[in-house]
């Protein structure tokens, strides 16, 4: 049996830990190398990690919204090879068959237990089921949910049962082939990693198994409360044999478009709510999923209610949905107007907590110089054209932005730093990020390799590049990493000035506001002051202020300007 790790890829040089958004497989499924295998993402980008190789998702170690270190294992593969493997190992089974030399089959179903601890080879021994590592910081779990009862058939892989945690619920393959024979943690109990969860009976003791314990344990339990209450088999200590999980319909994974992990299903269940309720539930996990505290809170709340109110629900299920959709607090605030609640979606909460965080480390400074583009509006306009033709892309002020930037970075080595701790990190790469909107929603950071060893031609093919691929979701997320200096074209989206916030680990981010024709005063060696209509633009610079102070980032826009204002019309690009 092959088994292969799929672990926590590496996203970039300064990113040291990601996030499990979305697996697109099951323990059991079947997936092929290269095959789209889960979701991840960091505080710059989401991409999906592909199978490294092909065969069978055996476990998942780490959930959905788990954050882990890079190196982390977050699944296991069994590779095909394991088939190839069965198939030689088999003419070696022989021997434990040719051996019962003891005499009856009887004998040999009772040569197992002697080797429960054995792993799992094929013909008659007892391979152990364990509780499953769930995460670094993970040391125990609780069984939510056995699918199978003590003297059922299993096959290898087939979910056997669900497990979960404070951070993650999933569901458990079975490692084996063969019979349920003994279930040792009953649902709703809570055990360390490795404890044994149960004993199953590969094919030769399959025949003794249905026939023994199980058999009189499932009766006894089964009087009580009939053959329904499957769910209470091993879940003894709990009391979990009520009415409610009578009375409640099982709660479908999905419905509605929503998804419902294993834990809230369980809990769902238990306490007998209906899928009106359970469907009325605002959820505040990701992507609005309902978490275990929004179904407590909402239990909570229905304790609360006069006696006949849990009955409302089956009556007239519209009603429930009023109260958590509107939170008292706002409620409260807002009697008599009307109020609409909008979830951030994920690309908003990183957005925002990335701010919040660069606004608490750096102590920003903005400051704001004035430059007459005139003449390179002319030049765009005059070349725009040609330029399109040749290079195969649209001639934009952006790349013109990024060259003024690279040359004053060179003679303001402090502005293309990093801060760590009470060191200063220069950097003599320059790599530049160009902020591009995703439509309403979002901003990316797309950073320019090298900037400092293009042209125009070659930052405007860069730029373009990078901007096509980040509004298409194709950007890999190398490419969001490791910028040195930012260039944000406010201007692109009607603004004439802003303070932008420093990209971390920067310390420096230069905002360009809308080029806006204007009458100004200008000087002239023969006619002396005039004014004439000219094309102008503000430019604002944001800079933390605790390793660069007024002086040095009004002389790095100076230089800004000088550059911009220096590009000739008639020159060729």
């Amino acid at each position: 049996m092959a088994k292969v790790e799929v672990t926590m890829p590496k996203m970039g040089e300064s990113i040291t830990e990601g996030t499990v958004l979305e697996w697109h497989k099951r323990p059991g499924d079947r997936v092929e190398a290269d095959e789209p295998l889960l979701e991840i993402g960091t505080d710059k980008v989401d991409t999906e990690v592909p199978s490294p190789a092909s065969g069978v998702l055996k476990e998942i170690l780490v959930g959905e919204g788990e954050t882990v270190e890079v190196g982390t294992v977050i699944a296991l593969l069994e590779t095909d090879v394991e088939a190839g493997g069965e198939e030689e190992a088999a003419p070696t089974a022989p021997e434990p068959e040719a051996a019962p030399e003891p005499e009856p089959e009887a004998e040999a179903a009772a040569a197992p237990p002697e080797r429960a601890a054995a792993p799992a080879p094929p013909g008659g021994d007892e391979v152990e089921v364990v509780m499953p590592k769930m995460g670094e910081s993970i040391t125990e779990g609780t069984v939510l949910e056995w699918h199978k009862r003590p003297g059922d058939r299993v096959e290898a892989d087939e979910p056997l049962l669900e497990i979960g945690t404070d951070k993650v619920d999933t569901e458990v393959p079975s490692p084996a082939s063969g019979v349920l024979k003994e279930i040792l943690v009953g649902e709703g109990e809570t055990v360390e990693v490795g404890t044994k969860l149960a004993v199953i009976a590969t094919e030769a003791a399959t025949a003794p198994s249905p026939g023994r314990p199980p058999a009189p344990e499932a009766t006894s339990k089964a009087a009580p409360s009939e053959p329904a209450p499957a769910h209470d088999v091993a879940a003894s200590g709990d009391g979990a044999a009520q009415a409610p999980v009578e009375a409640g319909k099982p709660i479908p994974r999905e419905a509605g478009g929503r998804f419902f992990s294993p834990l809230v299903r369980s809990i769902a269940e238990k306490e007998g709510l209906t899928m009106q309720e359970l469907a009325s539930i605002p959820g505040s996990g990701r992507e609005g999923r309902v978490t275990k505290q929004d179904v407590l809170a909402y239990l909570e709340q229905r304790k609360q209610r006069p006696a006949e109110a849990p009955e409302r629900p089956a009556e007239a299920p519209e009603r429930p949905p009023a109260p958590p959709k509107r939170p008292a607090p706002v409620a409260a605030g807002e009697a008599s107007g009307r109020v609409e609640i909008i979830e951030m979606d994920r690309m908003r909460q990183i957005i925002a907590e990335h701010m919040v965080r660069s606004k608490a480390t750096s102590a920003h400074v903005t400051s704001f110089a004035e430059a007459d583009v005139t003449n390179l509006v002319r030049l765009r306009e005059r070349q725009k054209e040609a330029f399109e033709r040749r290079e195969g892309v649209k001639l934009t002020f952006t790349p013109f932005f990024v060259k003024a930037a690279v040359e004053a970075l060179r003679e303001h080595p402090l502005l293309n730093a990093s801060v760590e701790e009470k060191r200063i990190l220069v950097k003599y790469d320059y790599h530049i990020g160009i902020a591009v909107a995703i439509g309403k929603t979002g901003l990316l950071a797309p950073v320019i390799r090298n900037a400092g060893h293009l042209n125009i031609a070659g930052l405007a093919r860069a730029a373009a590049d990078l901007a096509e691929r980040a509004r298409n979701k194709q950007l890999q997320p190398d490419e969001l990493q490791g910028g040195t200096f930012t260039v944000t074209n406010i201007g692109s989206l009607g603004s004439i000035m802003g303070t932008p916030i420093i990209n971390q680990p920067q310390v420096a981010i230069l905002a360009t506001g809308a080029i806006k024709k204007r009458p100004v005063v200008i000087e002239d060696p023969d006619l002396g002051d005039i004014i004439a209509v000219r094309h102008m633009m503000y430019l604002s610079l944001s800079y933390d202020h605790r390793i660069i102070d007024g002086a040095m980032g009004a002389s790095f826009l100076q230089k800004v300007v000088s550059v911009l204002e220096s590009f000739d019309p008639n020159m060729e690009l």
